[in-house]
């Protein structure tokens, strides 16, 4: 069994959907969790204090957090709530999130920067004091939510795609920064029918798409056990993939001497945007070294 006993785990976002699953299950295998929402049921209670009930119903140890993901003080507040209660920060899974969807072209400036603020710098806003505590401790364990979305596109999605693909991009770089506190962290794109996704799926799509299938990677990545960083899953029904940032074989053009030519492109542009024999790279000196892209391959 996949324990996590003695183990401190925030969620935020976690006052119903997907958020409360994850918080749920790991308070079930023994973590003390910190549930973070900002939300308010139809009788007006606190849906971070409802979950935080539940947990407490079933004999784990929970503590509600009322605090928005998306400046810096609320995020220090949220961590902080960890420390009051239980003395320290393993787990962080980043899950807030909101959708505000529109064409672009008919996108207000509040639109976009709602998403932004919610889902990227809220990952911001909270990932920075939880690190503080997980570098001193030399361990940690932190999941990004991104999506579909922002890896292959959606109608009238392009402020939340933006916010997402920006979460890969913070993972990317923070992956290895934090290589060496034994601190691991990745990213999930999940798919469910929640309270955010309300009118979006048909209702047959919705029977197949529950909350909790998403759950169980999402508690293997945040175990001990997990030592794999800086990887993108895709999971929705059941179906768990990892997805990546790949570059393919390419071509040189040209002795890094003379001017390239857009005819000279032209002519290899088949060659130039073929993925067959893709591969992913850990980081992007790997790409922009000349060693690696042309050798090899």
């Amino acid at each position: 069994m996949i324990c996590f006993e003695n183990r401190v785990a925030v969620v935020t976002g976690a006052g119903e959907g997907i958020g409360r699953d994850y918080a749920l299950d790991l308070a079930k295998k023994g973590a003390k969790v910190v549930v973070n929402d900002i939300g308010h049921g139809p009788d007006g209670i606190s849906t971070a204090k409802k979950v935080v009930e539940e947990i407490i119903l079933a004999g784990g140890r929970a503590a509600a957090s009322l605090d928005s993901v998306t400046t810096m003080e609320g995020g220090r507040r949220i961590v902080e709530t960890a420390l009051d209660h239980f003395g320290k920060v393993d787990i962080l899974i980043n899950n807030a999130g909101i959708l505000r969807d529109r064409t672009f072209m008919k996108m207000t400036e509040k639109e976009w920067d709602d998403v932004i603020a919610v889902h990227l710098k809220g990952a911001f806003c909270v990932t920075q004091p939880a690190l503080n505590i997980m570098k001193g401790r030399l361990y940690g364990r932190i999941v990004f939510t991104v999506s579909s979305t922002g890896l292959y596109g959606a109608f009238g999605q392009a402020n939340y795609g933006a916010a997402k693909m920006g979460i890969i991009g913070l993972m990317q770089s923070l992956k290895l920064e934090i290589a060496k506190y034994n601190i691991k962290v990745n990213a999930v794109a999940p798919n469910a029918a929640t309270g955010m996704t309300r009118g979006v799926f048909p209702e047959e799509v919705i029977k197949r798409i529950k909350p909790e299938f998403n759950t169980p990677l999402v508690t293997f990545l945040c175990s001990e056990e997990n030592i794999e960083s800086g990887m993108i899953f895709t999971m929705s029904a059941g179906w768990f993939a990892r997805s990546a940032m790949v570059s393919g074989k390419g071509v040189c053009i040209g002795d890094t001497e003379r001017k390239i030519t857009a005819e000279e492109v032209r002519e290899r542009f088949d060659r130039i945007k073929s993925l067959e024999n893709a591969l992913p790279y850990e980081n992007a000196g790997e790409i922009y070294s000349l060693g690696r892209p042309l050798t090899g391959r």
